[in-house]
């Protein structure tokens, strides 16, 4: 900017500081930005390809027509009724489970600190079951006892972990120990259920978008609403807490508070997504670090988080419809599949440079 707009620019390495003559500050990375504006894009050309797919295929032109109103009766029933409440429950529980990911791995300062390797899609899929088996429970029973079993677990394993205080590695120990402790819950349950409740506990476990209409899209649209604002806010603090308590607490951060604060709403934010989805494996261990790799920037990068989460989820269930034939595979398995393997490496890699 030039001196007569009355403000002033300053860059280092990519990092823009603004600062306009009424004293306002703000720090602007511009490789972070360029990245969101490229993972925006990414969610959006794969949302069309994913409205474009199926039995009734229709190019993006088709698409985006119908979408602005210009299709026939017949594309607007199936973009309107059948197809686009899929994809906007893909993009909306992508992102919870990627900025999930980054609170819980910053908070934990472990990569490892991932919702679905602590435990909390396995509680999740423990209240599911209850309802299922005990209840035989509808499509809204079922989607609630999953958050209610979910936020149990998160309650369950912060309390256990809390001693004076959150500390990383004690909270992923715990976690992980909370996560074998309910997958054999998970078993149990299995074992009490006939056969029709069963199938029906297993098709649900498996997670996948297929048949989910506007009924899914309200509740985790109204979570998602009042959330992801309330943890993009607490982004400093928690780029904060990676440096260290005592760090932090140097710089002005309520240490005790922010991690009670993100940690609530990252639990809430994954128990509503799994209600929505089922439990999808492994996007909230992967998202929020390809996302630090792609914008190079420290801190939990909790929008870029939250967008490669729903580029993950939605180019995931495009590729479980369309790369295997007419065996279209539940959009949980694919990602599990992959997940698992990013996994090996990641703790090959871990060990490598001696974290483990």
């Amino acid at each position: 900017m030039s001196g007569e707009s009355g403000a002033g620019v300053k860059g280092v390495r990519g990092v823009r500081a603004v600062r306009t003559r009424g004293g306002l500050s703000l720090r602007l990375d511009v490789r972070a930005l360029l990245a969101c504006l490229l993972l925006l894009a990414l969610a959006l050309a794969a949302a069309i390809a994913l409205i474009g797919s199926g039995d009734y295929p229709m190019t993006p032109a088709e698409v985006l027509s119908t979408l602005t109103g210009g299709g026939n009766p017949g594309q607007e029933f199936i973009v309107q009724d059948l197809r686009l409440p899929r994809v906007l429950v893909g993009l909306l529980a992508g992102a919870a489970f990627g900025i999930s990911g980054a609170v819980f791995q910053a908070v934990s300062r472990n990569p490892l600190g991932s919702p679905d390797v602590l435990g909390f899609a396995q509680g999740s899929s423990v209240g599911a079951l209850v309802v299922i088996v005990y209840f035989q429970g509808g499509t809204v029973a079922v989607a609630a006892g999953s958050v209610v079993g979910g936020v149990a677990t998160g309650v369950a394993i912060f309390l256990l972990a809390w001693k004076r205080g959150i500390q990383g590695y004690r909270f992923v120990l715990v976690g992980i120990g909370a996560s074998a402790m309910l997958y054999a819950l998970v078993l149990y349950l299995l074992t009490k259920a006939n056969i029709v409740e069963a199938t029906r506990a297993t098709i649900w476990m498996n997670g996948s978008l297929n048949g989910r209409d506007w009924d899914q899209v309200g509740p985790l649209a109204a979570v998602c609403a009042a959330l992801l604002p309330l943890l993009l806010l607490h982004g400093r603090p928690l780029r904060m807490l990676e440096m260290g308590d005592d760090a932090a607490y140097a710089l002005g951060v309520r240490v005790d508070r922010v991690r009670v604060v993100t940690l609530l709403a990252a639990v809430l934010l994954v128990a509503s997504a799994t209600a929505a989805t089922g439990p999808i494996a492994f996007v909230a261990l992967t998202a929020p670090q390809l996302a630090r790799r792609l914008t190079r920037s420290p801190g939990p990068n909790l929008l870029p988080a939250a967008l490669m989460g729903a580029v993950l989820l939605v180019a995931a269930d495009w590729s479980a419809q369309r790369l295997f034939g007419a065996d279209q595979l539940p959009v949980g398995v694919l990602t599990g599949v992959l997940g698992g393997g990013y996994l090996l490496w990641l703790l090959a890699r871990e060990r490598r440079v001696g974290r483990m």
